[in-house]
């Protein structure tokens, strides 16, 4: 039975999308990136991991989400 999930190309391609679009506001999360553990199970589900950041990147990113939002 074949699963409906991305490909590891696919997974890092979102990622790198991400991180672009990110830059572009002035947002960088340091350990964003594929999630690798979610390659070795049958069932698992492909997954970017956007890791951790610091308080000023989360306010920024929460700023930049919010703005987008009321457009």
């Amino acid at each position: 039975m074949p699963l409906d999930r991305p490909l590891p190309d696919e997974v890092h391609e979102s990622a790198e999308e991400l991180r672009t679009a990110l830059k572009d506001h002035g947002i960088t999360l340091p350990s964003l990136g594929v999630d690798l553990p979610g390659f070795a199970g049958v069932y698992s589900v492909s997954l970017v991991a956007l890791g951790n950041c610091n308080a000023t990147t989360a306010r920024r990113l929460a700023e930049v989400l919010r703005k987008a939002a009321a457009r």
